[in-house]
């Protein structure tokens, strides 16, 4: 069993502050990860001028927009975050939520492409991801059989590389709703790599999850889960970040190989003196 592809999903939880935004790449690195990821959006395709238009009290202003248009990075934001990554060798992609936004990560000549949940139902958007050939994670939250099979099926027809990404889209997650064994099920169904992609509090779901086989885990990362944001709460400051990876490598250590009968040589003298009461036929 070999090590999960660490993401460190950072999202909007930079709240439209590129210092923010550096620092959690920093944390991610210091933590371990092997990438981090944002996401992009085009307000105007992925919101209605009705939604924009709502109220919504948020530090930026006071309507939905006002929030939108803050949380959202542009090519000036991208190209820093391109070249911090590079010089702090980490590698960095972004889950695009429309056409223009994928088109526009095309600049970068990003490694991977991500579908979130929202967008797997979009039968125009992930074909067109598949036509880039470039290894995707799909996450199956709000899923049902259909909308996976067409993924799938997409990919495969596309012969563009992908791995299926377990997810339930609730923020934060109850434990109770995580269902893990639903991984060996999408392996199986599939005959594809599958990963796991958090959104609980805390660390137990994510140890559980990298214990049976996943290829990659994404948790979302943040300076502060007390700051502002919907993502937040769900997410693991620099503290948690170091435990989560510090922990499941020391369990992939402690899983070593099948040792049915056998005695480590370090163990040979403990067992003599701890059976030099017995009759000695037993050496």
């Amino acid at each position: 069993m070999k090590l999960p592809h660490f993401i460190a999903e950072i999202g909007i939880n930079h709240n439209g502050d590129l210092s923010i935004a550096k620092s959690l790449i920093l944390n991610a690195k210091k933590a371990g990860f092997d990438s981090v990821k944002f996401q992009k959006r085009d307000i105007n395709l992925v919101y209605s001028k009705d939604i924009l238009d709502t109220p919504r009290e948020s530090p930026w202003g006071t309507t939905t927009r006002d929030q939108k248009i803050a949380l959202e990075f542009n090519e000036k934001e991208y190209d820093e975050i391109n070249k911090f990554c590079k010089n702090k060798k980490i590698n960095w992609f972004a889950s695009a939520w429309d056409m223009n936004s994928l088109h526009f990560l095309d600049k970068y000549d990003l490694k991977f492409h991500k579908i979130p949940s929202a967008m797997i139902v979009d039968i125009d958007f992930i074909s067109e991801v598949a036509k880039k050939k470039k290894h995707t994670l799909i996450s199956t939250g709000m899923s049902t059989l259909k909308n996976i099979d067409n993924a799938v099926n997409i990919f495969r027809k596309n012969n563009c590389s992908f791995e299926l990404m377990h997810c339930i889209s609730t923020y934060p997650m109850n434990p109770n709703d995580a269902n893990l064994l639903t991984i060996a099920d999408l392996k199986k169904r599939y005959k594809c790599d599958v990963g796991y992609s958090g959104h609980e509090s805390g660390l137990a779901v994510s140890y559980a999850a990298a214990m049976i086989g996943i290829s990659s885990l994404e948790r979302h990362i943040t300076i502060d889960r007390s700051m502002y944001g919907s993502d937040q709460a769900s997410s693991l400051e620099l503290r948690g970040m170091i435990e989560l990876i510090s922990v499941i490598k020391k369990m992939q250590i402690a899983m070593g190989k099948i040792m049915t009968g056998h005695v480590l040589d370090k163990e040979k003298s403990i067992a003599k003196k701890l059976r030099a009461h017995i009759d000695k036929k037993w050496i």
